[in-house]
């Protein structure tokens, strides 16, 4: 008999918070099925299907030798490492268990039941999470027709209960990035008070004309936070490394946020070693999205409206029909993200792009004559 069984009938269940039944939990990316014959792929999760760098592999190796330890909290030689990378000062930076973990800080220490935060939908699925655990009222404000931030409607939502807005650039799931001149124009309405976190995790990718530069944005708005990672382009999704560039007021309160000795030396040394290798990594972002451009336009070709596609991933709004689409690639070894209102396809190896638009093609022509 396990406890629940003893205790069942003679004890209440725990008193959950409220806030809980709100919003869902964060649902990862499924992974492929296996069926005869076909080598599986999953292109669910946004991963960068390049390994590692070769030397960042090496590190790893070494620094794996000594877990009885606890790694370096301030993480300084990967904080000194993009300091000089990003020509910003070592006490604007903080390194946390990737991105998500930054998300989690800045709505701890910008939210609670009496604000309210905003973002954009559909986006990171973590948004609503991370707002809703701390009881913040969710604005979540529609991405315009061709999966665009609507950045004036947006503006329009920000009342003085309004602590807390956050962008994505390139937006996840769709694809599209922030233009410079958009959003500056957007923060020069925002509030000075409030903060407004600018996910980068894609950054690397993007490659449009005018796009929005976070480190840029930093410099000119105190209110802003930059969050970015090393899990995409970096190819380290498994080490758990993220980091903010924000002003020193806003760091010093992240840092009371923050999990102590979250990141690993081991996780640490690799992300520095890559950082050192930061033109082979942005031309490796760059042979992805030449994939992802190739990709996208075979899909359009086919008769697909594909969203500006800025990521290591593209987007169709497929509405009703995802579902349908997500059992057409499962059928056929491939794993998509079907998020409701439409279905993700990361980009990966050649063989798998050239089996999605097999299965994108037929799909086309069962259900659209």
């Amino acid at each position: 008999m396990t406890v629940a069984d003893s205790t069942s009938s003679a004890t209440p269940t725990p008193r959950l918070r409220a806030a809980l039944d709100t919003f869902p939990p964060y649902v990862p990316g499924k992974p492929p099925r296996q069926v005869e014959g076909l080598r599986p792929y999953k292109l669910s999760s946004n991963e960068n299907f390049l390994p590692p760098l070769p030397e960042v592999l090496e590190t790893m190796a070494e620094q794996a030798k000594d877990p009885a330890h606890y790694p370096d909290d301030a993480a300084q030689a990967l904080r000194q490492g993009l300091a000089e990378r990003l020509d910003v000062d070592r006490d604007e930076l903080v390194v946390t268990t990737g991105a998500s973990e930054l998300l989690v800080a800045l709505t701890e220490i910008t939210s609670d039941q009496n604000t309210e935060a905003i973002y954009p939908w559909p986006s990171f699925e973590m948004y609503p999470q991370t707002t809703g655990l701390v009881g913040a009222e969710r604005i979540e404000v529609a991405l315009t027709a061709d999966g665009r931030h609507d950045l004036e409607a947006m503006a329009a939502a920000v009342t003085d209960r309004t602590s807390l807005i956050i962008l994505c650039s390139p937006n996840n799931p769709t694809g599209p990035v922030l233009r410079d001149e958009e959003v500056r124009d957007f923060l020069d309405r925002v509030p000075s008070h409030v903060l407004v976190a600018f996910d980068e995790a894609y950054w690397e990718f993007a490659t449009a004309a005018g796009r929005a530069r976070g480190v840029d944005l930093v410099r000119d708005y105190p209110n802003l936070v930059l969050v970015r990672t090393f899990s995409k382009a970096h190819g380290l999704a498994g080490l758990r490394v993220g980091y903010a560039v924000a002003h020193p007021q806003v760091i010093d309160g992240l840092l009371k946020a923050v999990i102590p000795f979250g990141v690993t030396d081991m996780s640490q040394a690799a992300a520095l070693e890559s950082l050192r290798r930061w033109d082979r990594v942005l031309d490796r972002a760059r042979q992805i999205a030449t994939a992802r451009d190739d990709f996208a336009e075979a899909l359009r070709d086919q008769g697909w409206e594909v969203p500006e596609a800025q990521a290591n991933f593209v987007w169709l709004p497929l509405g009703s029909l995802s579902s349908a689409f997500e059992d057409a690639c499962v059928e056929r070894a491939v794993a998509v993200r079907n998020l409701g209102e439409g279905v993700r396809i990361s980009i990966g190896e050649p063989e798998a792009l050239s089996r999605v638009l097999e299965i994108a093609q037929a799909f086309r022509a069962e259900h659209f004559g």
